[in-house]
């Protein structure tokens, strides 16, 4: 199976930009051949025309589109064309590189060499410096990407939950329905429960079904859960 990874293109003028321009193209080819020679699966392509490569990666809009791509489906690999596609000053270069490296995501030149290799005491010494600054724009993404996904839930009427350990009143009366046993005495698991609170919306921040501790802690605290015997 191949590695997925996407493409990134960049054009710092507008001169550059259009369909009798051959810059786009150039690197499209020059990626694609380096996907075929090493064995990547383009599997998206973000390109950023008329866009400085003096300007920090989170600023670009498409490269902040990539980021948000990157950070939701998982995908670690980059190609671009060579260094300048990336960044053409140092101060753009390393904050981005340092952002890059706080996600685990790795980026290679068609040339087939990564990007980020050798470093000189000078770029670790930003490298430090830039990790600061990093390190707030990840949070930010992840904040951004939060709220996206409890959109999309609002927008298929799902209900999502604010907060580790803090649950809807509306999620703690589904929960305790549940568990409540049949005519037999017999009580769906803890898993159960957290698969059928998923199927009618109800689930953890992440927006995945809620771990068999965090339905615990709802039955905890709607007065009902009882230790399985012999526990």
């Amino acid at each position: 199976m191949k590695q997925q990874a996407i493409a990134y293109l960049r054009t710092s003028s507008a001169t550059n930009t259009g369909a009798d321009k051959t810059s786009g193209a150039r690197q499209r080819e020059a990626i694609e051949r380096c996907a075929d020679a090493h064995g990547f699966e383009i599997v998206a392509e973000y390109y950023d025309e008329a866009v400085s490569g003096a300007e920090l990666i989170e600023n670009r809009p498409g490269f902040k589109a990539l980021l948000e791509r990157i950070a939701s489906n998982g995908v670690r690999t980059i190609i671009i064309e060579d260094p300048s596609r990336f960044a053409r000053t140092m101060h753009a270069s390393i904050f981005g590189e340092v952002l890059l490296k706080s996600l685990d995501v790795q980026v290679i030149c068609a040339n087939g060499e990564p990007l980020f290799e050798d470093e000189d005491d000078m770029r670790r010494a930003m490298s430090q410096i830039g990790m600061v600054f990093s390190e707030l724009e990840k949070r930010k993404l992840v904040s951004r990407l939060k709220k996206g996904r409890d959109l999309r839930s609002e927008a298929l009427g799902r209900r999502v939950e604010g907060g580790s350990r803090q649950y809807s009143e509306d999620a703690l009366t589904r929960a305790k329905a549940l568990y409540r046993a049949d005519r037999k005495g017999n009580r769906r698991t803890l898993r159960e429960i957290s698969t059928a609170l998923a199927d009618e919306g109800y689930t953890a921040p992440s927006g995945k079904p809620y771990q068999a501790n965090s339905v615990r802690q709802m039955l905890i605290k709607a007065g009902t859960y009882k230790p399985a015997k012999g526990r």
